[in-house]
Formats: structure tokens, C-alpha cells, sequence
């Protein structure tokens, strides 16, 4: 998929346009009147990527995440502080679903 189209007659950007009639998907150019039928229906995809850093950041923030709930029944390994943060993920290679914890005084994180 080619990420802009541009007119043959006039070389300016063609835009997608929908033909209701026969139900296709064109390329129309603004300045002229050249029109093109679509070669893939896909106008547009947004692809995301994370690095790696970004996804560690996510995991340290929770615990300042005010919406999850909140235990005093455990204690964090690393600094013996008796809150964590909690939430429900799926842990690769295991089935169902496991609790992961995060300290919230030294962001520790773990799983029960």
C-alpha cells in the first residue's frame, strides 16, 4: 500500500472519495477532475509502537494510579512498606489470570 497517491494529470495529492452508487472506494484530485479507482480499501493504518522504556513506565506509575484498588495485607520484599497497588494481568506462558502487586513507597513490583 502506498502511503499518498498522487494525481497523474496534474500531480497533486489524491483524496479518497466514495462512489455510493457502485459502493467503491476512489482517489479523487481537488484541482482536476481525474478520479481513480482504489486499489486497497485501506485508507489508512495507524501502527503503534512502544519501546521498552515507555512499557516500564507504565508498570512504576501504577502505583500512584488513584483508580486501583489498594491492599494493607501484604508487605513489599524490598522495603517492608505494608501497601501495594494491585491489578489483574495475564502472565506469559501461564493460563489464566495472575495478581501482580506494586509497592507503593518503593515501586517494587511482584506477583502472587
Amino acid at each position: 500500500m502506498s502511503t499518498m497517491k498522487f494525481c497523474r494529470e496534474c500531480n497533486n495529492i489524491l483524496y479518497p472519495k466514495e462512489d455510493k452508487d457502485q459502493k467503491i472506494l476512489l482517489y479523487a484530485c481537488r484541482n482536476c477532475d481525474h478520479q481513480e479507482v482504489a486499489d486497497n480499501n485501506c485508507v489508512y493504518r495507524n501502527e503503534i509502537h512502544h519501546a521498552v522504556g515507555e512499557r516500564t513506565q507504565v508498570l512504576q506509575d501504577v502505583a500512584a494510579d488513584p483508580t486501583l484498588p489498594r491492599t494493607k495485607s501484604v508487605r513489599c520484599t524490598q522495603c517492608n512498606h505494608g501497601e501495594a497497588v494491585f491489578f489483574q494481568a495475564t502472565a506469559r506462558g501461564e493460563e489464566g489470570m495472575t495478581l501482580f502487586f506494586v509497592c507503593c513507597n518503593c515501586g517494587h513490583r511482584w506477583r502472587d
